[in-house]
């Protein structure tokens, strides 16, 4: 029998929302939609608390995003897993007919590719950082986020190959790193050192590490192996402890995220 989740200790709606994110260890981008859909569902009911509702609040709300917002299937689908967070791991309550509503089909489109020509006179037009995060989400297939949260000890150029950690559904995996972008990341390390150094001499916090590692090893955030290999010039304010830290790449805002 699986044991309940501890309880919430925090009064109001969106905490507990944010606590049980963090608590099923929830990425941040998931924890930001979920908090914006379940706001969003209170104020659309007239600021009614979700346990004083049901299925004909859920429905009105769902069929709102569809017919009113013309929302596509993929929003819609995420606004639903939203109130299912919502009602079954936060407000602790078991509403089966959520679960059997239906869920939009996904339409099969028909994919736009660029020529190699193309790809090359696009990455020809672009500079600095941004240009490099290009060339190696094309000479790798790594996913965007994936290449601005890069941490210096995955770059391995004895191998050739970069370890990209915590990927989509959490796995790690292993792509190759071409021989062309070697000599342009080991230029971009060099500017991130120049950064690294910088907030050593002036006591910066460290970066962001997961899971927790600094409670066992204090000063990992602050190790060389762990810093971006894209970072941002300027301190930005973690959301998970409210403390400063070295972001990564003011890329990363643009993306949706932050760190």
């Amino acid at each position: 029998m699986a044991s309940s989740p501890p309880p919430l200790p925090s009064p109001r709606l969106l905490d507990q929302v944010r606590e049980r994110a963090r608590y099923l260890h929830y990425s941040l981008r998931t924890e930001k939609a979920y908090l914006y859909w379940a706001r969003f569902f209170v104020r659309w009911h007239g600021l009614k608390h979700p346990r004083d509702m049901g299925a004909a609040e859920v429905q009105a709300f769902l069929s709102m995003l569809a017919t009113q917002r013309r929302v596509s299937s993929s929003t819609h689908n995420q606004a639903l897993s939203a109130l299912l967070f919502l009602y079954r791991e936060v407000l602790g309550i078991d509403l089966p007919w959520l679960q059997d509503l239906q869920r939009p089909a996904y339409r099969r489109r028909i994919p736009t590719v660029l020529t190699r020509e193309e790809v090359a006179a696009l990455l020809a037009a672009m500079s600095g950082e941004m240009a490099l995060v290009a060339r190696l989400l094309y000479g790798t297939g790594m996913r965007l986020m994936e290449a601005l949260r890069l941490r210096v000890k995955d770059v391995d150029f004895d191998r050739h190959a970069i370890v990209i950690r915590e990927a989509k559904g959490s796995k790690d995996r292993v792509v190759m790193l071409p021989r062309a972008l070697e000599a342009p990341l080991r230029s971009q390390l060099e500017l991130a050192r120049m950064q690294w150094n910088l907030d050593r001499r002036q006591s910066r916090g460290g970066v962001e590490v997961p899971f927790s590692l600094e409670r066992k090893y204090p000063n990992v955030g602050r190790t060389w192996g762990w810093f971006w290999v894209f970072p941002a010039p300027s301190l930005s304010t973690d959301p998970a402890t409210g403390g400063t830290r070295s972001p990564l790449d003011a890329l990363a805002a643009s993306a949706g995220t932050s760190a």
